[in-house]
């Protein structure tokens, strides 16, 4: 009869293969880290707003930066340079992530993807009712309906870290799972509800330049320097197309091939090219990308609002639909899923650790601000209000996840 394992490393070996397991620690590691620096910038930000640098933040922000090829111009302010530009890299890096899970990973196998895929649905679904309960009369007010539904996975893992050896790596694969979902959704809704005044002309090339891609990818062309020029490419021509300049590093990323199904990235191994372009791009977006976002968009003047002002309906639906919404949905899904047999809780994990977990993902932050970004573009008075929604409610979830696993989960693992 085969012994039971007496810890929770142990009941990891048994679960996943070794490299795995090492695979997952070095991410784990690196969004923990990340997380960290991000809520430095945040914070960075907000001292810079509030302070006599709020005129050099104001300049960093509104530097203009131009780039001519030819007849080809581009000119932004600094500001969209990163959400355009930096951001699209970013979102390069998180459909790598999504295709590996899909073909080889944790969104592979049924049985592993059913709880998160549910959670997830209803951590997207219960923030965004929320939002369109409180601000249903405003129509304004719900361009921004979206802002509440994601999870920021860095900054989460990051007040993990802060927790040590008592937080099982069963819920930081969950948390990891269920905001790879939330990730997608996103996409989704960007593509579909943020996109506006179309050139097909301009996504006539874009999808000349995907068309190459696919020829590439049909072909076995695993060097990422051909699908990396045609990405920047399609970044260009959806730039000017109307559709969100990240779109195209999500379609990039779909199209850099997967061919290990070990799903290990190990310097020691040859591996596909989708994981050595993750492998590549994952410190730079943790340590720098998110970080740089997160200084750029998380300034806000604090002076021009009031106390009363977090309760007016635009950010106290962010901020519900964030900290009520994402844990009600999440623990209720889990439940449902579990009562019906549908899925059970992973190793280590009981209703307790659960609500952590649902406390947790209701740091939206990242993809709180770039959403936030893309609703209000046009106004920035709606924009700063929702900032402050998306930051009061990152703060909130935080600390209440923090605390509610300090007391709940045991002292050591």
């Amino acid at each position: 009869m085969m012994k039971e394992p007496s810890s929770m490393s142990e009941v990891v070996r048994v679960v996943l293969p070794e490299r795995a397991v090492r695979g997952l620690s070095e991410f784990f590691r690196l969004e923990a880290a990340g997380g960290i620096l991000l809520i430095a910038a945040a914070v960075l930000a907000l001292v810079c707003a509030n302070s006599p640098l709020e005129e050099f933040y104001d300049g960093f922000r509104e530097l203009p930066v131009a780039l001519q090829f030819g007849a080809l111009e581009i000119a932004k302010p600094l500001l969209l340079w990163i959400n355009d530009g930096l951001m699209a890299i970013f979102f390069l890096l998180v459909a790598l992530e999504i295709k590996r899970e899909v073909l080889s990973g944790q969104l592979s196998n049924r049985d592993q993807l059913l709880l998160p895929l549910v959670c997830a649905g209803a951590g997207v679904a219960v923030p965004a009712a929320i939002f369109w309960f409180i601000n249903r009369g405003d129509a304004a007010s719900m361009q921004g309906w979206a802002t509440p539904a994601a999870t920021d996975i860095a900054f989460a893992l990051g007040i993990l870290s802060l927790l040590g050896s008592r937080v099982p790596v069963s819920m930081k694969l969950l948390l990891s799972t269920i905001a790879v979902v939330d990730d997608l959704a996103a996409i989704v809704i960007i593509a579909i509800f943020y996109t506006s005044g179309l050139s097909m002309t301009a996504l006539g090339w874009a999808a000349a330049a995907i068309a190459g891609m696919a020829l590439l990818n049909r072909r076995g062309v695993r060097a990422l320097t051909p699908y990396l020029l045609l990405g920047v490419v399609v970044w260009i021509c959806v730039l000017k197309s109307g559709v969100h300049a990240t779109l195209a590093g999500v379609v990039t990323g779909c199209m850099i091939p997967h061919v290990d199904r070990n799903n290990t990235v190990d310097d020691a191994v040859e591996h596909s090219p989708l994981e050595t372009l993750e492998h590549a791009l994952h410190p730079w977006v943790a340590y720098a990308i998110l970080p740089v976002f997160a200084f750029a968009n998380a300034g806000l003047a604090l002076a021009e609002f009031e106390v009363g002002d977090v309760l007016a309906p635009l950010p106290m639906g962010i901020a519900l639909g964030l900290v009520l919404g994402k844990p009600v949905g999440i623990v209720g899904a889990a439940w449902l899923a579990r009562a019906t047999g549908l899925a059970r809780f992973p190793d280590g994990m009981d209703y307790r650790s659960m609500i952590g977990l649902g406390l947790l993902a209701g740091i939206g932050f990242t993809m709180s601000l770039f959403i936030a970004s893309l609703a209000f573009a046009d106004d920035g008075d709606l924009y700063q209000t929702a900032v402050l929604g998306v930051l009061v409610a990152s703060v909130v979830a935080a600390v209440a996840g923090y605390v509610w696993l300090r007391l709940t989960l045991p002292a050591q693992r």
